[in-house]
């Protein structure tokens, strides 16, 4: 409800459809004629209630549901509002002549006609005025306009109802009126006081709302008794009224919202799992950084030319290596924490070739993998690392990466410090903006790790600090 509209020219259709077929049951149930008994002029007058009615819910239907929107999206506003205003003859000419003829209204001008008519023109004035006020950017979100538009529509249709009881009686105002609320309303309170409770595990408060509810109502009907010295009431009424809430209202209302919560715990999961497809197919798509790749195998070629193979082949050895880690064990749900490392160490053999000589920068690597012993979601380490690596370095400036890597108990725990330099140039970070976002891998590990990870993340003026901890699962 909170996140968009919802399609109210259709709730209404629905809404009047409904109002409209419990008025035809009334006029069907309580004023059947007896073909055989009853005259040619009770007869009329039946058909003739029924005519009314059909006529009525004919003009709203062509009005509401087809000439109204043809309206609002044409550019040629005059053959729809001819239509409409035909239309209104018609329905006017035959309630003025089945009404007077069959004495349903004492004039030829059918009263109830013109407050149905003054009725929709203030709905549709009154729809318009929430759309102006209530929908955003006025409004945060739809829901006060949601649940606005619902009275209103419920209220249009009661007061319609109302409005053909010469034709139809006052049985459907009254069903709409009292019964459909106190549905609501019993409802409403199983929900949240009898069934909520309950499944919340308060079953004693859920017992207090239930009992005290079957209190409530048998204490009304002994006074209703009372008052009325009808003895009848307290034993049919009361008694009666509290075995259907009890036997049949509240076990069929919670069925229902059990399928209700099944239904939404499906909706979640199905959320879950977008949400981590998505988050997997952005980490998937930018998981190969080519700013790396290529200085990789620029600085492989500079040492090939500087000194024997054994070096540039062990460095190929090691890319290849990562390479094949992303294009494979990196598809998996889970991988050996020990692969995860050994990727980390490849990464960091290859930027040492990279930066090694570069005397302005102190590195320290601390890896103690010896109770590294379990199974964790892949490439959730190194997107910290490789942050620190292109953002904690300069060319000109003092640089410094701290990097400690443990396991404890069955987690493993990432401490990472990397320098910061704010004046590197616009264009160096451009190229260096491929990769895995870090809120990419927030949301990785919210996704796969809820309540077992931490996450710390600090920066001043000179240092950004990582913190990370995950429980992993044992082998």
């Amino acid at each position: 409800m909170k996140s968009k509209a919802l399609d109210f020219r259709q709730i209404e259709w629905w809404i009047v459809t409904s109002a409209t077929l419990i008025a035809f049951l009334f006029i069907l149930f309580g004023y059947r004629p007896q073909f055989y008994n009853d005259s040619d002029f009770a007869i009329f007058k039946f058909a003739s209630r029924l005519v009314i009615l059909a006529a009525l819910y004919g003009a709203f239907h062509l009005i509401h549901m087809v000439l109204i929107p043809k309206l609002q999206s044409q550019s040629k506003k005059w053959p729809s509002i001819l239509w409409i205003f035909g239309i209104g003859l018609i329905t006017f000419a035959i309630c003025a002549l089945f009404g007077y003829q069959a004495e349903l209204v004492k004039t030829p001008f059918p009263a109830f006609f013109l407050g149905i008519l003054v009725l929709y023109a203030c709905y549709l004035i009154g729809s318009h005025l929430f759309t102006q006020a209530l929908t955003p950017p006025k409004i945060r979100d739809y829901q006060l306009y949601n649940i606005s538009r619902l009275i209103l529509g419920y209220l249009f249709t009661l007061f319609f109802l109302i409005q053909v009881e010469p034709i139809s009686s006052q049985g459907p105002a009254i069903l709409f009126g009292v019964f459909i609320p106190v549905i609501m309303i019993a409802s409403l309170y199983n929900f949240f006081l009898v069934y909520g409770k309950r499944k919340k595990g308060k079953i004693k408060q859920s017992r207090l709302f239930n009992w005290g509810l079957v209190a409530v109502l048998l204490l009304v009907f002994l006074i209703i008794s009372v008052e009325e010295n009808q003895e009848e009431i307290f034993f049919i009424g009361g008694l009666g009224t509290v075995a259907f809430i009890q036997l049949i209202f509240f076990p069929l209302t919670a069925l229902v919202f059990k399928k209700y919560d099944s239904f939404v715990g499906q909706i979640h999961n199905l959320s879950f799992q977008v949400d981590q497809g998505n988050a997997n197919f952005d980490f998937l798509r930018s998981q190969i950084n080519p700013h790396f790749l290529f200085n990789a195998l620029n600085t492989l070629y500079a040492s090939a030319l500087l000194e024997n193979a054994e070096k540039t082949s062990d460095g190929i050895q090691k890319l290849g290596d990562m390479m094949r880690f992303m294009l494979h064990e990196n598809q998996q749900p889970r991988i050996p924490l020990s692969r995860e490392i050994d990727y980390l160490r490849n990464y960091l053999d290859l930027q040492l070739l990279r930066f090694g000589s570069q005397t302005n920068l102190d590195l320290d690597i601390q890896i103690n993998e010896g109770s590294c012993q379990g199974e964790i979601a892949p490439m959730l380490i190194i997107p910290f690392v490789e942050n620190a690596f292109k953002h904690g370095i300069s060319s000109k400036e003092k640089s410094w990466i701290r990097l400690n890597l443990r396991c404890i108990s069955g987690s493993v725990h990432l401490d990472l410090v990397n320098s910061i330099h704010p004046e590197k140039p616009q264009s160096e970070k451009s190229r260096e903006e491929s990769g895995i976002g870090l809120d990419n891998v927030k949301k990785r590990l919210e996704l796969l790790y809820p309540g077992k990870h931490q996450l710390s993340l600090i920066a001043n003026d000179s240092d950004f600090f990582v913190h990370l901890s995950v429980q992993f699962a044992h082998s």
